[in-house]
């Protein structure tokens, strides 16, 4: 009996470690970016950051919408924000923060890092339109056209 508890252990603690060289691999790669990163990005895309605040409030930080649901300029749901923090836990502070500017950008921005990295790489603003519109997968979404086509026509009147 002695021996098979020992077998056990040992092959336990073959796993745990096992498991934190994993994660001591991995780790950095699912972490998501700093927020110097997200404020990078921010002035990289500040032509569809203020079209797409034109589009949700016409620009007003105090906006609510949704029966409720949605605040601030760019009419974050709390699962948006949520989205946001959990992939860029700098950003931190709480929902209500969504009233302010910058910190609403970069939530709106560290969302789109997360869904859809290569667009925002790209500067591919119609698939960061229909995925700010229609969640991660909204860039597939016929539903989200009408409203990319309202965010480009904001993009071109500026």
């Amino acid at each position: 009996m002695l021996q098979s508890s020992t077998s056990f252990h040992h092959a336990a603690c073959r796993y745990s470690s096992m498991v934190a060289l994993i994660l001591a691999f991995f780790l950095p790669f699912l972490q998501g970016p700093s927020i110097a990163d997200i404020d990078k990005a921010r002035d990289a895309l500040r032509p569809f950051l203020n079209a797409l605040a034109t589009v949700e409030s016409n620009g007003k930080d105090d906006a609510i919408g949704d029966n409720g649901n949605a605040l601030g300029r760019y009419q974050l749901w709390q699962v948006y924000w949520q989205d946001a923090v959990d992939y860029c836990p700098e950003i931190e502070g709480r929902y209500k923060d969504v009233t302010n500017k910058v910190y609403a950008e970069r939530c709106v921005v560290a969302y789109l890092m997360r869904y859809c990295p290569k667009a925002v790489a790209a500067s591919d603003y119609e698939v960061m339109a229909r995925t700010h519109n229609g969640g991660p997968k909204g860039h597939k979404r016929k539903a989200t056209i009408g409203y990319w086509k309202k965010v480009e026509r904001a993009l071109e009147s500026r």
